[in-house]
């Protein structure tokens, strides 16, 4: 291996025939680099995915009031179903044990003055669970709490771009905001994984906005997230029960679509998971199928380089050189191409990824990238084929007497 009289024998060979090195490495390289790229647009599906299930709990389920378009158990179609405090409270009792976060939503937009700024701002009714159903992260303060909706608190808890919009500089904790006329008291500041839209959202104690709203019990929506030991297909079932129950109660067909709405994260999940195995099976699968295009490739490469090099063989055999050692020049110049070919394939591939960065986002592909255990699998995986590919027709080769071996054309 560091015999330096081959090492100069194998760079004079790779130095003489440059083309038959040439196509030897391109496939390698070629065959290393598709696979990289390829395994990379497979993990930037699978991080778009993640990131799209982590805005929120991945175990959340949602419930709208819609309008129905069916008659059913004598009442007419055209209804606008509408959910109230009781409706959550009837679920809660309905779900004990079952129940991780619960928290009713009353929604409106409404005007919102901070000294000589002001802005339209969605405000959002809540209790203190929602900061765990909207996976939210505060950033100074606290949030709406159990307290706050007891004695129907005039406080907020504002967004990240609330606070960037109407306060600017300075501590926003302790900050009055003028909310519909009525003056609020900051004690929270918040951030969102769902982004800039979310973070401009202000969450008050429900109880007070209901008050507000002239004493209404109306929610907009039901927010929960099912007992994180259940397993997906039992949220699945747990959120299609809800559904029912909440159907009855309402009196809304089984088969109007519209009466209702309800999100489940589990089904969600399962469905949109289901495609993305799909889809990263078809990427793994062309990714595979190219290593193996190039491992063929060396092969043939190999044999074809091998025969070209026949009379050569013969004249070593001839003057003296045993089969071991033709073997072992042949196979060491194999592996020598195949290692530089493949580190070029890598650093081309890693190189693509890098360069598509977040440029492909709006095709749901985000920060592709591939693990260097996965590189390192298919660069070794190459390097042997490329060593076997060499050995096999070398080892043939060295078995010819040499008078065979200088007759071949």
């Amino acid at each position: 291996m560091f015999d330096l009289d081959r090492w100069q024998e194998i760079f004079s060979s790779i130095r003489s025939n440059v083309l038959r090195t040439v196509l030897s490495g391109f496939t390698v390289a070629l065959g290393l680099f598709i696979f990289i790229v390829l395994f990379g647009i497979g993990n930037g599906l699978n991080n778009s995915f993640a990131k799209a299930f982590t805005r929120d709990a991945t175990n959340l389920i949602m419930v709208w009031g819609g309008k129905t378009t069916i008659p059913y158990a004598g009442l007419q179609s055209d209804r606008t179903i509408t959910f109230n405090n009781d409706d959550f409270d009837a679920i809660v009792k309905e779900s004990k044990g079952k129940l991780e976060y619960a928290s009713p939503r009353y929604t409106t937009s409404l005007t919102v003055k901070y000294g000589k700024e002001s802005g339209s701002y969605q405000i959002n009714g809540v209790l203190g669970d929602e900061k765990f159903l909207e996976n939210r992260t505060m950033i100074d303060g606290r949030y709406i709490n159990e307290r706050d909706n007891e004695l129907k608190q005039n406080v907020a808890s504002i967004g990240r771009m609330v606070w960037r919009d109407l306060i600017r500089d300075g501590n926003p904790i302790g900050k009055d905001l003028e909310i519909n006329g009525t003056m609020f008291k900051v004690v929270g500041v918040f951030s969102d994984p769902g982004g800039d839209w979310d973070e401009r959202h202000i969450s008050i104690p429900l109880h007070t906005l209901q008050q507000m709203k002239k004493s209404s019990d109306t929610i907009s929506t039901v927010m929960l997230s099912y007992n994180p030991t259940m397993t997906p297909d039992e949220g699945v079932k747990y959120g299609d029960q809800l559904e029912k129950n909440i159907r009855a109660r309402h009196q809304i067909s089984p088969d109007d679509q519209q009466g209702i709405r309800v999100s489940n994260n589990a089904k969600n999940t399962q469905d949109s998971f289901a495609f993305l195995f799909v889809i990263t099976a078809v990427v793994g699968f062309i990714g595979l199928g190219t290593l193996l295009a190039g491992i063929i490739g060396i092969s043939n490469i190999m044999v074809y380089i091998i025969k070209e090099r026949t009379k050569e063989i013969g004249v070593r055999k001839a003057i003296g050189a045993k089969p071991a050692g033709i073997v072992a020049l042949i196979l060491q110049e194999s592996i020598v191409i195949t290692v530089i070919s493949g580190f070029v394939g890598v650093g081309l591939g890693v190189l693509a990824l890098k360069l598509i960065g977040n440029n492909l986002e709006d095709f749901f592909i985000t920060e592709p990238s591939v693990g260097w255990g996965l590189i390192a699998a298919a660069f070794f995986c190459l390097v042997l084929s490329g060593a076997i590919a060499g050995f096999v027709p070398a080892y043939k080769a060295s078995k010819i007497k040499p008078i065979e071996a200088l007759r071949t054309d």
